[in-house]
């Protein structure tokens, strides 16, 4: 039999048949040896063969598919084991708040840098644009304004008032999607804006820090009536970058890219070299200063 992975609680594996029944399954003893440099040997979204165990009647899972994609980060911040967030995507969305709780842009350009690093298209999704101040709208529309003209779409939504769900909706359609962020983002939120009958557990906001507090504990894919699948992610803090090489880092910021051609320099860093067709666009304005400065704290990390 074949399957999709559609949860993974570390001990039983979920995985949706092709009939579209879901078994519960385990990994064949090999698998917890494989790939040890990742947390999970098999992730969510991955595709797998599997044998029915007939004495105990749950599936047993014989072999992972190579996959097309994946997007992983630092299983801890001082950690070098990175953990698979899930396999073979055709997008990935960001949920971005401003406010309650606030997502840097240090945050967001690591995310888009490890999606791009890893061929996954990326968007970005503004969400609660309800509770907008004067001060939020500013500072929603100058990022927006950056991202956009970085080659990355954005939607302004807010789950809690439905605005622009069905916008977002349409861009999930017959598609394998992720849904990111940080807790207390409105991840579940938007999922149950986007399909009402899953009524998945949403959390509150802790009002000491303002940051929220975990409502899913698993990564969960689930099917959408429009067609296409989501996946569902635990909040996450950070986003520690893991198996790039600094030389690959400029190619995942797309208005970088494009500029690499000019530099005077073929293994030009963009920090010090003269002729550098970067720099000159962080100083004309073409390539955003708040961009650059994320590349250069990426690049030092690294």
């Amino acid at each position: 039999m074949e399957g999709l992975v559609i949860k993974s609680t570390g001990s039983w594996i979920k995985v949706r048949l092709e009939d579209g029944s879901v078994m519960d399954c385990r990994l064949k003893g090999q698998f917890r040896i494989h790939d040890i440099r990742h947390t999970n040997p098999v992730a969510i979204g991955d595709r797998v063969s599997l044998e029915q165990d007939m004495q105990h009647g749950n599936g047993v899972i014989t072999d992972i598919r190579p996959r097309d994609n994946y997007i992983i980060r630092k299983a801890t911040k001082l950690s070098k084991v990175s953990h698979i967030i899930a396999a073979n995507l055709d997008h990935a969305f960001l949920i971005v708040t401003l406010a309650e709780p606030r997502t840097s842009t240090g945050f967001i350009d690591r995310f888009l840098v490890t999606a791009g690093g890893y061929y996954i298209p990326a968007s970005l999704v503004f969400n609660k644009i309800d509770i907008y101040n004067r001060e939020l709208e500013k500072l929603h529309g100058e990022l927006t304004a950056i991202y956009e003209k970085a080659g990355y779409r954005c939607y302004s939504v807010s789950a809690l008032k439905k605005t622009n769900i069905g916008l977002l909706k349409q861009a999930m359609k017959d598609k394998i999607s992720l849904f990111s962020g940080h807790s207390g983002a409105g991840k579940s939120a938007l999922i149950n804006a986007l399909e009402p009958n899953m009524a998945i557990k949403t959390g509150e906001i802790s009002g000491v820090h303002l940051k929220g507090m975990h409502t899913t504990t698993f990564a969960e894919m689930h099917e959408l009536s429009g067609g296409g699948f989501i996946v569902d992610t635990p909040g996450i803090k950070e986003f520690g970058l893991i198996d790039f090489e600094k030389s690959e880092i400029p190619r995942s910021f797309p208005e970088m890219e494009k500029l690499l051609p000019y530099c005077q320099y073929k293994n030009c860093s963009h920090t010090h070299e003269p002729g550098c067709a970067v720099k000159q666009a962080v100083d004309s304005g073409e390539v955003s200063q708040l961009r650059y400065n994320s590349y250069l704290s990426i690049l030092n990390d690294s």
